[in-house]
């Protein structure tokens, strides 16, 4: 790793990965102040040639090993197959180097405690890029919770379930030994960030979870914007639906689900929040051509029931989730930045498996499901 990234010179970047989300991670360390893409590293020679032509890249390499070898790199993006995020991750960390990784973190919670473990031995951040947080109605629901006005919140929904949906049918999505799991995995663990992170970060309890195959397995329900929605053969070891019952420490329950394909009439994507003094709806979806947003509260004031639809601010992605990792290794305060939330939702994850292959409720104590 270079100089102090105290020192007030650019942090030098990279990122591992080339599809859209290292894309994304690019784009941000390209744009933003006081920090420079110098080396990004993928195994597709023409979109490593493309995109280091794009952002003017000096080191565009192949290998993981090779960036971190070359590019005296102060922070790197990891935006892999999850079955590789660990092994970046920790050989980034162990070379000095501050780690932003994309989500899942890991897939299984056991592997994601190596990272963290990796960060506190070396002293250094290791973040994950839950982008959909830094949605603007996200947001807003936040600091209106926090400010009181649904008072004490004691039940909360939320679920992602696509039409038609499933990613790289056959492809390292759709295997366990690669991606961890199916849609729970990819983005249920969008929506169990979002309502955790919404409701102050309560501990989960127990799990009580079912997960279903029903289109994978038949090479259907493939997303409509690959090359074929039916790909008969595909390789499928994963659940296409799945859904949770989520007991918390402090008395609420979180209902969890998320799906690749399934019979509704287009994308639904919810989020929901109940308290003692109102509740509020994050909603998105529709079809294509007619999506929609909606930030919704319902509450009183002075006695008379009301109807609140906040203004949300513009969403953030995962150029936030960039900003916000650059801050925390700006700020020097490594200690607080290890890993160790991202890691409670993996714990979270592996409950809601092991708890649909059990048929029964799997508890969660001191970070582990049994």
């Amino acid at each position: 790793m270079s100089a102090s990234s105290g020192e007030g010179r650019p942090l030098r970047a990279g990122v591992v990965g080339l599809g859209w989300a290292g894309q994304q991670h690019m784009a941000a360390y390209a744009d933003l102040d006081r920090v420079e893409l110098v080396g990004i590293a993928g195994m597709e020679a023409e979109p490593l040639a493309r995109l280091g032509k794009l952002y003017d890249v000096e080191h565009r390499v192949a290998t993981w090993q090779e960036l971190i070898e070359q590019a005296d790199l102060d922070v790197v993006s990891v935006a892999t197959p999850t079955v590789l995020h660990a092994p970046i991750a920790i050989g980034a960390l162990n070379a000095g180097v501050h780690v932003l990784s994309e989500k899942p973190m890991a897939e299984t919670a056991p592997v994601a405690a190596t990272m963290v473990a990796a960060a506190e031995a070396n002293d250094r951040v290791l973040d994950v890029s839950f982008n959909h947080r830094m949605r603007g109605d996200i947001q807003a629901l936040k600091k209106i919770i926090d400010a009181g006005l649904l008072g004490s919140i004691y039940y909360a929904k939320a679920g992602w379930l696509r039409r038609e949906g499933i990613p790289g049918l056959g492809t390292w999505f759709t295997r366990a030994a690669t991606a961890g799991g199916g849609p729970l995995m990819d983005i249920g663990v969008h929506m169990l960030d979002m309502a955790l992170y919404l409701l102050g970060e309560p501990q989960v309890r127990a799990a009580t979870a079912a997960t279903y195959a029903e289109f994978g397995p038949r090479g259907k329900g493939g997303s409509p914007y690959g090359p074929r929605r039916d790909t008969p053969g595909a390789q499928f070891d994963v659940e296409d639906l799945s859904t949770a019952f989520l007991r918390l420490a402090d008395g609420g329950t979180l209902l969890l689900e998320s799906s690749w394909a399934q019979w509704i009439p287009h994308d639904q994507c919810y989020l929901a929040v109940y308290g003692a003094d109102g509740g509020a709806s994050v909603e998105w979806g529709g079809e294509p051509k007619e999506p929609y947003r909606k930030l919704s509260i319902w509450t009183e004031i002075s006695g008379v029931a009301a109807e609140l639809n906040p203004t949300p601010p513009p969403d953030r992605g995962h150029r936030g989730c960039v900003e916000d990792f650059l801050a925390k290794v700006r700020s020097g305060d490594y200690a607080a930045h290890r890993g160790v939330t991202p890691m409670a939702r993996a714990v979270v994850v592996d409950a809601c498996y092991a708890s649909a292959e059990a048929g029964r409720e799997v508890t969660l104590d001191g970070g582990t499901a049994s």
